[in-house]
């Protein structure tokens, strides 16, 4: 079952606008040739959705009802299956009937983004998992697919993983490119930062990445609220978490696998952050299937 205080809201604007773009390249201005040439106009059917996973977090239901309505408004969708449900082989996770053609024209835009949202939902799952019985929580990351962010983010959450930052606006993240611009300034670079970020956006947490032990140090001691530790081993986050003995949150990043999490689940850190939570997962297996007439 889905935490609901804990999935954002889907952004229907921009549900709505990517549905639009995305059934525009399908159909520009002519439409579906092989459907409106073969199919007849008054024709109606029945057609399901179906698991063709082993094991699947269902997630995106609600924008694949949104396409067949968008396509044709008089068909009937019924759910058998809810967003943070695990789906089976062979389990039929919709309904859709009413007239074919629409059932035709809608079927593969709302495939892409419900196997696409379900890969990222089963994805997240699995890394929620594999930190089982730790303190420590799986992020995702902004390394998104242009424009699908909330819908990504929204996959994650329902997985069973934690959203990072959404954006550029919405917490101070002082990385590694950031820490050279401000080195050319001289020494302090870190502590500079801080105090920067804080003077400009107070209401903010503020975010350092570092790579070394030192620069660790130097940002437990400007005090920021959390500190990213990239790309270090086991053996040097260990180590970074007796430095800052929770006077900061820990998060590990870089380098990690699903089979790395349970070692650093153990190690104290707060949170690891991967972008395979979203940049690299495999989209889930679903067809849609017409019934015949019994």
């Amino acid at each position: 079952m889905i935490q609901e205080d804990a999935v954002p809201q889907i952004d229907w604007g921009r549900a709505d606008l990517l549905i639009e773009l995305a059934l525009n390249e399908d159909l520009d201005t002519t439409g579906d040739v092989t459907t409106n040439s073969v199919v007849p106009e008054e024709a109606v059917a029945t057609a399901v959705l179906r698991c063709k996973e082993p094991r699947m977090v269902l997630a995106g239901i609600q924008i694949a009802e949104r396409v067949f309505k968008m396509v044709e408004p008089r068909l009937q969708f019924r759910t058998m299956k809810d967003d943070g449900d695990v789906c089976e082989y062979g389990e039929i996770i919709a309904e859709i009937s009413g007239p074919a053609r629409g059932i035709l024209v809608a079927e593969r835009t709302a495939l892409n983004f419900l196997q696409r949202l379900c890969g990222v939902a089963t994805t997240a799952s699995k890394y929620a998992e594999a930190l089982k019985g730790t303190k420590t929580e799986i992020l995702d990351t902004r390394k998104t697919t242009p424009g699908f962010r909330n819908l990504e983010k929204y996959a994650v959450a329902v997985g069973g993983a934690t959203n990072h930052r959404v954006g550029l606006y919405d917490r101070v993240m002082i990385k590694d490119n950031h820490r050279e611009l401000a080195a050319m300034e001289g020494a302090g670079g870190i502590a500079r930062s801080v105090q920067r970020a804080r003077e400009k956006y107070p209401e903010l947490e503020v975010e350092v990445e570092a790579d070394t032990l030192d620069e660790v140090r130097e940002a437990v001691e400007a005090h920021a609220d959390y500190i990213m530790l990239d790309n270090m081993s086991d053996d040097m986050m260990a180590e970074a978490v007796k430095l800052v003995a929770g006077r900061a949150k820990l998060e590990a990043s870089g380098g990690i696998t699903l089979e790395r999490l349970p070692r650093i689940g153990k190690l104290g850190v707060d949170f690891v952050s991967s972008g395979a939570l979203t940049h690299s997962v495999k989209a889930a297996d679903i067809s849609l299937d017409i019934e015949a007439e019994k």
